[in-house]
């Protein structure tokens, strides 16, 4: 189902898009969320270990793939707002044929880079066979989690976030149900987690095909649209690839503080894994606020709404940086009882807490840049937001992280400021492109008059 975001209030219209996608996006945390939980029920910090570290994977290869769909959301959202109908069939069906490509060479790659990962992560002595077992079960699977991430994105570029919610809600039910089956009832630790979320992501697929076959979803593909379109394929990778990069950059980081982590012993790894966690579940509304203000834009530009596009930036950055700062404040008075839900051993827990009370800062300042880069999306110029986070990792985040550990070895507190300086930095060249931008529109705005 289409949904017009040009028009109406502008506030109802990201509560409407927004509230749907940020349901979406929680349920799909709690995949990783439940294994780390549920794994700590059942099994010791090495089996912990392996499923933070195999999902931390997983998740980096979810996060490109859903930038690198973003560009085709943010084609099908500039064809909604232009009432382009043949164009938003001929996106999609562009879209589909790219990343099932895509999609299968990626698993051919990665099934044969199982050993090497889990060396390149630094991965604990006592949890390397489960993080083995973990990342070859699931890259065995990637073909169904990039089928459900590329429909969701075409559902989102027609403006209708309500659908992936209703799939993924199914399939995290699913998911839950079953880790307990597999890790509890069967003592199958790592390869468990796995399990259910392969499956799980299986019947997600199957339910929005089932979907889209049998009700209406306003997407009206057609055989012929089922071809690669260069003109199409290259507009979506001029727009998705550097989200794809910039995500990507930004879960290298994580993974590369993870290897710093894990080289401190089992019990630091353990803390970080599941801080990380906590801290991906806390993004879910900047996150949200990115895809959302990507969305609305698109269709708003497509309709000549620049005035429209601004302002849902405007609004959204607020939202975002709000409740970035009640986070913060709640995860610095609750950081231990955060951490001791996922575990009950007392130096995981101790180390876990000064990781969070620092961290959780990046909710304040990360909320800025994601909700730039949002608009820098619809706009075209999603360079930037690779640009930005690129020298924010490398001139920030793990210089950060790297001296933080060697100078400070008995405690993770400063490890954690690392993430927020590094935001600051992308902030300010956030803005700082956005003011130009617009000077250099007004400008030329002026001349054409």
């Amino acid at each position: 189902m289409q949904v017009d975001l040009t028009r109406g209030s502008v506030l109802k219209n990201i509560a409407v898009f927004s509230l749907p996608y940020l349901l979406s996006y929680f349920l799909q945390t709690l995949y990783g969320m439940a294994d780390l939980y549920i794994a700590g029920q059942f099994n010791g910090a090495d089996v912990i270990s392996a499923v933070a570290i195999g999902s931390q994977v997983l998740h980096m290869l979810t996060v490109i793939i859903v930038g690198l769909s973003m560009g085709g959301s943010v084609l099908i959202g500039r064809a909604v707002g232009a009432k382009d109908e043949s164009k938003v069939s001929s996106t999609s069906g562009t879209m589909i044929v790219l990343f099932a490509f895509f999609s299968v060479a990626l698993t051919v790659i990665l099934l044969f880079c199982v050993n090497p990962i889990v060396s390149l992560m630094s991965t604990p002595r006592e949890s390397v066979k489960e993080t083995e077992l973990y990342l070859t079960i699931c890259f065995s699977a990637l073909p169904f989690i990039t089928a459900y991430n590329v429909i969701a994105s075409l559902f989102r570029g027609l403006g209708d976030s309500k659908s992936p919610m209703f799939f993924i809600a199914f399939a995290c039910i699913l998911n839950i149900l079953l880790d307990f089956v597999f890790m509890g009832v069967f003592g199958m630790q790592a390869s468990g987690a796995a399990l259910a979320t392969v499956i799980s992501q299986f019947a997600s697929v199957a339910v929005s095909f089932f979907f889209i076959r049998k009700k209406r979803s306003g997407l009206n593909i057609k055989k012929e649209d089922l071809r690669l379109n260069k003109g199409v394929a290259l507009s979506l990778l001029k727009i998705g690839l550097p989200v794809a990069c910039q995500d990507g950059f930004i879960q290298v980081s994580f993974l590369v503080i993870t290897i710093i982590a894990n080289r401190r012993g089992v019990s630091v790894a353990a803390a970080v894994g599941i801080v990380e966690k906590i801290i991906s579940f806390l993004f879910l509304v900047p996150s949200t606020m990115l895809s959302c203000i990507s969305a609305i834009a698109s269709q708003c530009l497509g309709a000549g709404e620049w005035g429209r596009a601004k302002k849902t930036l405007l609004y959204g950055t607020c939202i975002a940086v709000g409740v970035g700062a009640l986070f913060a404040l709640l995860g610095n008075l609750f950081s231990e009882a955060a951490v001791a839900l996922f575990t009950k051993d007392a130096d995981v827990v101790r180390f876990g807490s000064q990781y969070f009370r620092s961290y959780v800062l990046d909710c304040i300042v990360a909320a800025v840049h994601f909700s730039f880069s949002g608009y820098f999306c619809a706009t075209g110029l999603s360079l930037v937001s690779f640009i930005h986070n690129a020298l924010s990792i490398v001139l920030v985040r793990i210089p950060g992280a790297w001296l933080s550990a060697k100078l400070w070895p008995d405690t993770l507190y400063p490890m954690g400021l690392a993430a927020p300086l590094g935001s600051l930095l992308s902030a300010l060249i956030c803005v700082a492109v956005f003011l130009c931008y617009e000077r250099k529109k007004k400008f030329r705005n002026y001349s054409a008059s």
